[in-house]
């Protein structure tokens, strides 16, 4: 909407990679601008560069050139230091694979973020107890991940993502490794849970189902958004 500020904004960002003799550029120049509060789909065929764009808006990778300015800090400006610190308070991530670490339990794996953030423990508790209601796993706050479900799995890893409040959440084929009943369901727990609180999430997904809950569908082809 007008006025709306911009989380996310991308300037002539370009990436890559040699493959021996040969250079491939994944991403060539690419200009975008996300506001606020809105939610994206990246689509593209396998290796047209959405996760490698993920990793540069999350700060995990850097370009080769451009910018790429997250909550209105350059990230692209700061050091791989503080780029981990800039991803550890801004930026939630969800994946396809669930990423749950196996000796902890779900309360505890909700936890590691705002530990990582200096949460005060009684605050953490009360924001653990909030996330596994609305994901509804209050009752398997106990349980370790070998004894969910895939679909429990990853409304665990939703909770964890959005735990330290992030200004910004990044989904890489998030339903990915789920059934489509189970994957419907997460999907839309996880619109309802991104548009309730006001971030803004950018997912990556082949599903054209995945992008028709989202406001906007962008084409990463041959480098270049369409």
């Amino acid at each position: 909407m007008p006025g709306t500020p911009i989380e996310i904004q991308l300037r002539a960002l370009s990436r890559r990679f040699r493959e021996g003799e040969r250079e491939h550029v994944v991403l060539d120049g690419l200009d975008l601008d996300i506001q606020q509060g809105e939610t994206v789909a990246l689509r593209g065929r396998s290796g047209s560069g959405k996760s490698t764009l993920l990793n540069l808006v999350g700060g995990i990778d850097a370009p080769d050139a451009g910018t790429v300015t997250v909550a209105g800090v350059d990230v692209t400006s700061l050091t791989e230091h503080d780029r981990t610190l800039f991803r550890r308070q801004h930026i939630g991530f969800v994946y396809q694979a669930f990423n749950l670490v196996p000796t902890l339990n779900v309360a505890d794996n909700v936890r590691l973020v705002l530990e990582l953030n200096q949460v005060p423990a009684v605050k953490a508790s009360s924001r653990i107890d909030k996330l596994l209601a609305a994901v509804d796993l209050a009752d398997r706050a106990g349980s370790f991940p070998d004894v969910l479900s895939g679909g429990e799995q990853q409304r665990v890893a939703i909770a964890r993502a959005l735990a330290h409040e992030p200004a910004v959440l990044l989904a890489d084929e998030p339903t990915g490794n789920l059934d489509d009943t189970t994957a419907d369901g997460v999907l839309m727990l996880l619109d309802k849970l991104v548009r309730d609180s006001g971030r803004t999430m950018l997912i990556a997904t082949h599903s054209q189902h995945v992008a028709s809950h989202c406001d906007r569908v962008l084409e990463l082809h041959n480098g270049k958004l369409e």
